[in-house]
């Protein structure tokens, strides 16, 4: 009898030890979760960037963060590699196409998953506006284990701009890149003192105006071509005479709307109108002709800063 209860005393002593311990370990772990930051070791830069605006910020951005840094492009096909996890910060940098985000950048990156990883989403438009977008793809990385910890609109030049009709000519500049490196560092300050990523207010973002002249002329030029079923739809055209069949264009187009050795088609189905063949042509043989070039030039000169939250 007395060595039966000696046993279940040195079983109860033996579980209240075992208890004990997990106690003072479960301690330990709340207490080093209490103080512990997040770890971020590298910056992934996701980006859909036919004419190179939408990388110029990014990398910018990037810049200021001073992580070690990769490039994920989705311009041209669909990246493998679109799962990130809690230890790097992403970047995700897109352009703004008629007040939304372009169709074909969320498609390539619909397989983008996080593991609350902290995200930057910023948007890049021709200083009109970027109405949806910014909030369009909040939603986008959210929706996709991200939490967005910054958020941004930049201006990067028009697709359609042109020496004739210029529309945010050559931004992002070096004052609009300025600003987005000293964000990028703010980004990684905040990061630095963080315990985990704490999701940014989409609202916080406030749109930059435009005049409420330009915007009525605006939308009543926009309303009456689309009454106008005969008139002039945007599209790419190529003088022959300049073109030297390079392929550059071939090369450059996101779409495969440009055929190599066949360079004075565009195939118009497959055409997003984002006008890097256009821009990057050698011999400027190349020109969208549209009649949005002219009333956006004159309706929206007023320089657009960029605007940011954080």
């Amino acid at each position: 009898m007395q060595t039966a209860l000696c046993k279940l005393s040195i079983k109860g002593m033996t579980a209240t030890r075992r208890y004990e311990k997990r106690e003072i370990s479960s301690f330990f772990h709340t207490l080093f979760a209490t103080f512990v930051i997040m770890n971020i070791t590298t910056v992934s830069i996701v980006l859909f960037s036919p004419t190179g605006t939408s990388r110029k910020v990014a990398m910018a951005v990037a810049d200021g963060c001073r992580y070690e840094s990769r490039i994920v492009d989705a311009t041209y096909r669909t990246p493998e590699n679109l799962h990130f996890e809690s230890n790097e910060l992403v970047i995700v940098s897109v352009p703004v196409y008629g007040g939304k985000v372009a169709p074909i950048a969320l498609q390539r990156l619909d397989a983008m998953r996080g593991n609350n990883t902290p995200v930057v989403p910023i948007v890049v438009y021709g200083n009109r506006a970027y109405e949806e977008a910014a909030e369009q793809l909040y939603e986008f990385v959210r929706s996709r284990g991200f939490v967005p910890v910054a958020v941004g609109a930049f201006v990067g030049e028009h697709s359609y701009s042109t020496s004739q009709h210029p529309i945010a000519t050559g931004r992002p500049d070096a004052t609009d890149l300025a600003d987005a490196r000293a964000w990028g560092k703010a980004i990684a300050e905040k990061l630095s003192c963080a315990k985990h990523p704490k999701r940014i207010d989409i609202a916080t973002l406030k749109e930059p105006r435009n005049s409420i002249f330009s915007t009525i002329r605006f939308v009543l030029f926009v309303l009456k071509q689309r009454r106008n079923k005969s008139g002039v739809k945007p599209h790419v055209e190529v003088i022959d005479h300049k073109c030297k069949r390079c392929g550059k264009c071939a090369k450059l187009c996101p779409t495969g709307a440009i055929e190599a050795g066949n360079c004075l088609h565009t195939d118009t189905t497959r055409c997003i109108k984002c006008c890097a063949c256009v821009k990057g042509c050698p011999t400027k043989a190349r020109k969208l002709d549209t009649p949005y070039a002219p009333i956006l030039s004159q309706c929206f000169k007023k320089r657009k800063s960029p605007v940011t939250t954080l």
